[in-house]
């Protein structure tokens, strides 16, 4: 989003101080209504990885627990505040699974915090148990709300907030990065399986 803060005149930090985890048509309802449509937010944000993939900094164990989730054919969805374009290209970039479920931005009619976009990923997976035990992984508090929110068990990644915000937003567990998260088993007949978290920060 601060890129579009230097497009519409409106300091950059400021934006970023309210934008990471919410969409970007929420916040620019806040600064520039008439840009607050998805045919400018998604050209837009489809420029990103192509112009900053270089930038990007690669979580530590994410690739490591996707390949894991890929082999045992565990499912995972992507719910994010980015959209389509956005995701994708960002997968593209750093060469990493692209999910058989997504909910992006243009899904849902309110972001995060609200809990939608959560129910609505849980719905695509499919999953067999009638109350099923769902692990959400956020980095910013509005994440860690909306996950906390729909009813699921929520680890906080300290990589772009303070530890004071991921425990104040109510995440269950906080992670340095994802090299504290293993998949330890999975059953695909039943759906059942254990995740492992160690050296939680809280």
């Amino acid at each position: 989003m601060a890129w579009i803060g230097k497009e519409i005149g409106v300091d950059p930090d400021v934006i970023l101080a309210t934008s990471h985890g919410r969409r970007s048509i929420d916040v620019l309802q806040i600064y520039e209504p008439k840009l607050a449509n998805w045919e400018y937010i998604s050209h837009a944000e489809g420029l990103i990885p192509k112009e900053f993939g270089g930038d990007a900094i690669e979580i530590p164990g994410s690739r490591a627990l996707l390949e894991r989730l890929e082999e045992e054919v565990v499912p995972w969805c992507i719910v994010t505040s980015g959209t389509r374009p956005l995701v994708q290209g960002w997968l593209d970039v750093m060469k990493l699974a692209h999910p058989k479920n997504l909910v992006s931005a243009e899904d849902v009619p309110n972001g995060k915090p609200d809990p939608t976009c959560y129910k609505m990923g849980a719905e695509k997976l499919e999953l067999q148990q009638k109350e099923p035990s769902i692990v959400v992984f956020e980095d910013a508090p509005a994440g860690v709300r909306s996950g906390k929110a729909a009813g699921f068990v929520v680890v906080g990644l300290y990589t772009t907030h303070t530890l004071e915000q991921i425990v104040e937003a109510g995440a269950d567990y906080i992670v340095k990065d994802m090299q504290s998260v293993t998949l330890k088993s999975w059953d695909k007949a039943s759906g059942v399986g254990e995740i492992q978290i160690t050296d939680a920060l809280a």
